[in-house]
């Protein structure tokens, strides 16, 4: 087992690292900018480094200063949480250069589930089942060919990225020339490549994807679904676990199809491979995150797993502690995400947290690294805490987040605990039936998908 490890990363996944770390007795070093540097995450690690000032680029996205960090501490591995350098595949083999252990999958297997197209192309050659679409597309005449023959309306992608950007909804021949550039300055602005590729758009998906666990002796098994239908913008708002959607059967097949796939292309660590569901429940597969998910807790309430520290056990040679492809799932977990922003407008609200109070009380978690006084800086991702909650069954979970819901107090800022309040008290939600589209009902501007 490790001695110490760094976690490159902020807030509550830094947070996060750090207990399952206490649990398995291995000391921590925590990386900071000059905006965190009373954060909590820096007050309960055992070592703390400033890394840089608020930039990203300066201090999380420095890999030079991450590094020395690590060194001058002595640490024998890094975490990456997720998010920042979490997939990127230079920083894996720095890591790796740097003889220190990356706490995640090999570089090989990071680049390519990173390249979107890749991917897709790979795992239907592995038995996956994918939406019809292309391979990179650049001229317009090329693209407006291929929009033709996969039939409208059909969405553009970008190949070297993720979370809505690079990607636009095209339904006709008119609008595609336009929205093609689109999508190829915003990839080229936000992932350094302006590659990307169309694929058959279905326009009230759901989303779902399963959890994934390998070791580096070729064993995969994976923990189940998660429901991840609940979005604005392409970003997830709320998760839950297992799916109304899926059954026994479905889960057992798609798992299996999952495990067989990533023994192939030897992947190791922790993972998640994501689908979209059509009105036939029907799986095609989407992407892979190649790291720990913001959602992970609401698969560690039906299991009763760690994550975290099974991802550091896996990093350091140990065999997967599971019998068979799976384990059982237990009762139901809802994962309200809970931003720092204006619930009706989504602008981000930065600044002083003057109250704070977390519930508690039976099958309720929380997940922060936020306190009473403590600054919400503008730089970051305004996500400021995740609150979980498990129940014997989805419908005492939906009345357990909603008691939770009620008893969080967080003062000083905006948050967006009224839109989790409206979307549990909807009939559709509570009966199951919705889509990526779901919370366009709460917008005249359509927030859904």
């Amino acid at each position: 087992m490790f001695g110490k490890i760094l976690i490159a990363n902020r807030g509550e996944i830094a947070l996060r690292v750090i207990c399952a770390c206490k649990e398995l007795g291995i000391r921590t070093v925590a990386v900071y900018s000059e905006p965190d540097r009373y954060s909590l995450h820096v007050r309960f690690a055992d070592e703390a480094v400033c890394i840089g000032p608020a930039k990203s680029s300066e201090s999380y996205l420095n890999v030079a200063a991450i590094i020395s960090a690590a060194e001058i501490t002595g640490a024998e591995a890094i975490h990456p949480g997720y998010g920042f350098l979490a997939e990127n595949p230079k920083f894996a083999e720095v890591c790796e250069t740097s003889r220190l252990t990356f706490i995640g999958p090999r570089p090989e297997s990071i680049r390519l589930m990173g390249d979107k197209n890749a991917a897709r192309k790979r795992m239907a050659e592995l038995g996956l089942p994918v939406l019809p679409g292309t391979e990179v597309v650049r001229a317009e005449g090329e693209a407006l060919k291929a929009a033709e023959q996969i039939g409208y309306p059909v969405i553009v992608k970008a190949s070297a990225g993720g979370g809505g950007r690079g990607m636009r909804i095209v339904r006709s021949t008119d609008e595609l020339p336009s929205l093609l550039q689109t999508a190829q300055n915003e990839a080229e602005a936000s992932f350094g490549s302006s590659d990307v590729y169309l694929e058959k758009y279905i326009a009230s998906p759901r989303h779902i994807e399963f959890q994934v666990l390998a070791d580096e002796h070729g064993k995969v098994v994976h923990l189940g679904e998660r429901e991840c239908t609940i979005q604005r913008r392409h970003q997830k708002v709320l998760e839950e676990s297992p799916s109304t959607q899926v059954d026994a059967g479905l889960r057992r097949e798609v798992g299996h199809k999952v495990i067989q796939a990533l023994k192939a292309i030897g992947y190791r660590n922790a993972g998640t491979v994501e689908f979209l569901m059509d009105e036939n429940r029907n799986l095609y597969f989407l992407e892979m995150n190649t790291r720990i998910q913001v959602e992970h807790p609401v698969t560690e309430m039906v299991t009763g797993l760690d994550l975290v520290k099974l991802q550091i056990q896996l990093a350091t040679g140990e065999a997967l502690p599971i019998e068979g492809e799976t384990v059982g799932l237990r009762g139901h977990a809802i994962e309200c995400r809970i931003c720092a922003e204006d619930a009706e407008s989504f602008t981000p609200s930065a600044g002083k947290i003057t109250g704070f109070h977390m519930p508690g009380g039976t099958g309720v978690r929380v997940d922060t690294a936020a306190y009473a006084e403590s600054i919400i800086p503008p730089y970051y991702d305004s996500l400021i805490a995740k609150l979980i909650v498990h129940g014997k069954d989805r419908t005492e979970a939906i009345q357990r987040m909603k008691r939770a819901l009620e008893m969080f107090i967080i003062e000083g800022i905006s948050t967006s605990i009224p839109m989790h309040e409206k979307i549990l008290a909807d009939p559709d939600f509570r009966a199951g039936k919705f889509s990526t589209q779901f919370l366009s009902r709460f917008s005249p501007n359509g927030v859904g998908g």
